[in-house]
C-alpha cells in the first residue's frame, strides 16, 4: 500500500519547475487557509502539477496522506518511549485510531482520485472524495479532543498538537483543492 505512494512521490520529485508552474502553486496556496504550509509542501512537485487543477488535487493528497502516516508512527513511537500516565496512554490510544482513520479515508480519496473522470460520475465521485477528505480532517481535530484536558502534560499535549496541526492544516489544503478541481 505504501509503495504506490512512494511511487507517485518519486516521479513527481522536481526537474528545474517553470516559472508558470510555481506561480500557479503560489497563487492556489494563497486560496487556502494555510498558504505558507502549502507552499512549502508543494512547490517542489511544481514541474509535476504544472498547472493542472487535479494533479494539484491529487499530489496534495499524496503529501497529506504521507505526512498522516508518519505522524502516526512518530506518536506510536513516542508513546513507547515515554512514560505516559494512564490518562496520556489512553488519549494517545484514541488518537491513534483517529489519524489511521484519517490515513484509510486519505488512501480511498487518492485511489479514488486517480480513476476519476470528467463525465456522468464527475460529480458523484468528486462528492465521495470530498466526503472523505473532510472526514479526514475531522478524525484529526478528534484526535486532539482527549489532549484538551488539564490532567494531560503539558509536553504531551503540545507534542502531539504540533504534529497533528500539521496534518490536519495539510488536510484543509487538499480539501481545498479537491473542492476547487470538482468545481472545474
Amino acid at each position: 500500500m505504501l509503495k504506490p505512494i512512494l511511487t507517485f512521490l518519486i516521479l513527481t520529485l522536481p526537474i528545474s519547475p517553470t516559472t508558470s508552474n510555481t506561480n500557479f502553486i503560489h497563487k492556489s496556496c494563497n486560496t487556502t487557509l494555510y498558504p505558507v504550509l502549502c507552499y512549502s509542501y508543494l512547490s517542489r512537485f511544481a514541474t509535476r502539477i504544472g498547472t493542472s487543477p487535479r494533479l494539484l488535487a491529487q499530489t496534495s493528497l499524496a503529501a497529506t496522506l504521507s505526512t498522516t502516516r508518519t505522524t502516526s508512527k512518530t506518536l506510536r513511537l513516542y508513546s513507547k518511549t515515554h512514560r505516559l500516565t494512564k490518562r496520556e496512554a489512553g488519549a494517545m490510544e484514541d488518537c491513534l485510531e483517529e489519524i489511521d482513520d484519517s490515513a484509510y479515508e486519505l488512501h480511498i480519496s487518492m485511489v479514488k482520485m486517480g480513476k476519476v473522470r470528467h463525465g456522468s460520475e464527475f460529480l458523484f465521485d468528486m462528492n465521495s472524495i470530498q466526503t472523505w477528505v473532510s472526514a479526514a480532517l475531522t478524525d484529526d481535530d478528534t484526535c486532539m479532543d482527549g489532549f484538551s484536558e488539564q490532567k494531560i502534560n503539558g509536553e504531551v499535549r503540545t507534542m502531539v498538537r504540533k504534529h497533528v496541526s500539521k496534518i490536519s492544516h495539510l488536510a484543509s489544503i487538499a480539501l481545498a483543492f479537491v473542492n476547487n478541481y470538482a468545481n472545474s
